[in-house]
């Protein structure tokens, strides 16, 4: 059914305002909770932090304060709504816990939007960043195991292989190579535009956990996991921060903003399983139809601009869902795991120069790929254990990535030719 947000009448934002009661929602069952229920609370908590951000930038580039205070007042609300829906993870489910429904999030995500993207630019980066959100969760698995006896097929149920991607420590590359081309808001289809908003404000939540959290881990080993793949957090935001067109205007960025929201809110619900969660998806899909309203009412008086000028027509494009990508992400895994960045392009590890700005940069933050946590993370578990962790439903399609007892170090970072 088409939906566009843009003709629901919408609630005053004054009644979107919510009690203290409205916000403290009982959380989900980490042991009974669908794994991509899990994922769309995190998911949605991220989008809602970078609208919170977005609120506040928007708010200190503006002399108006009549138009502060109405994004004062949609901001307020994001918090709100923020809050609640952080609020839906439950108190024993851990950091790494979440950490690895933070990876499925960014695994299934991302490859959902890669499959639907018609912009070849974005797919190719969706494309590449997919096998390193795929190689986290292979970590993050195995100190799962190691430090908690804890399995990651319990929390990503079947629909998310565990097993080696690009391996982390051909991650590290040098900034200059993680900027590529912007879209344009005037040629790109209504997908495309939310796709990079989207996986944008996802792997900025990404980034902002390890930032934060990651050095409450429990021991060293696991800090360092966190420090090392919070640093290619940080160049996958950098990345598709790039992919945003820049020419947009702050009232244009905003009503962008709240109309993904909208999108997203409205897919979420479309595709929840859990009743009680769904109707807080309707509930604040409701608020943000409001948000979105107000954002337009600003356009019109501050630009002098209708909606359909930023979005000619706002029926929604083809919803988000969240489901199992195993056979996509091996073909992808198969094809490109030896794929690098080179400035704006995406270049096999063999084609490029021994002076190229990726060995500068390896050379320089890790010397001996070896000591790197990711590393010695596989390592460890292999010398308690006898074997890795996987979950696959064959074998790894990458011939130097099947073997269980060694720990690939090389592939894709070193040239074989």
């Amino acid at each position: 059914m088409k939906f566009n947000p843009f003709l629901e009448k919408p609630k005053k934002l004054e009644a979107c305002v919510m009690s203290w009661k409205d916000l403290a929602q009982k959380p989900y069952d980490k042991n009974e909770i669908s794994p991509y229920t899990r994922v769309r609370c995190i998911l949605m908590n991220g989008t809602e932090y970078e609208s919170v951000w977005f609120g506040h930038q928007f708010h200190r580039h503006s002399s108006d304060n009549d138009l502060r205070r109405v994004i004062a007042m949609v901001r307020r609300n994001e918090q709100q709504q923020q809050k609640l829906i952080a609020g839906l993870k439950p108190i024993d489910e851990n950091l790494l816990e979440t950490t690895i429904g933070y990876e499925q999030l960014a695994v299934d995500l991302t490859a959902f939007l890669a499959q639907n993207v018609k912009d070849k630019n974005v797919k190719a980066a969706l494309d590449f960043a997919l096998l390193e959100d795929f190689d986290h969760l292979y970590r993050y698995a195995n100190l799962l195991e190691s430090d908690m006896n804890a399995k990651a097929e319990d929390y990503v149920g079947d629909y998310t292989e565990v097993t080696p991607g690009r391996p982390t420590v051909s991650h590290h590359r040098h900034p200059y190579d993680e900027v590529k081309q912007p879209i344009s808001n005037k040629k790109a289809d209504l997908f495309t535009k939310c796709a990079v908003s989207i996986i944008t404000a996802a792997e900025q939540q990404t980034m902002n956990y390890y930032m934060n959290l990651g050095s409450f881990y429990k021991n060293q080993k696991g800090r360092e996991l966190y420090t090392e793949i919070g640093m290619v957090e940080e160049q996958h935001v950098s990345q598709y921060g790039s992919l945003i067109d820049p020419t947009a205007s702050w009232f244009e960025m905003c009503l962008m903003h709240e109309y993904t929201e909208c999108y997203l809110y409205y897919s979420m619900m479309c595709d929840e399983s859990d009743k009680r969660i769904k109707a807080i998806w309707e509930m604040l899909l409701e608020q943000e139809i409001a948000h979105l309203h107000a954002s337009v009412e600003n356009l019109k008086k501050y630009e002098k601009k209708d909606w359909q000028q930023v979005i000619p027509n706002g029926e929604f494009p083809e919803l988000i869902k969240l489901q199992s990508n195993i056979d996509y992400i091996r073909k992808i895994l198969k094809n490109t795991v030896t794929t690098t960045a080179k400035r704006e392009s995406y270049v096999n590890i063999n084609d490029l120069e021994d002076t190229d700005n990726f060995f500068k940069y390896q050379n320089k933050v890790q010397k001996n790929a070896k000591d790197n946590a990711s590393h010695k993370v596989i390592m460890d578990h292999i010398s308690h254990f006898g074997q890795d962790y996987r979950y696959e439903q064959k074998t790894n399609p990458v011939k130097e990535l099947q073997d269980r007892e060694n720990d690939n170090y090389t592939l894709g970072r070193v040239k074989t030719k």
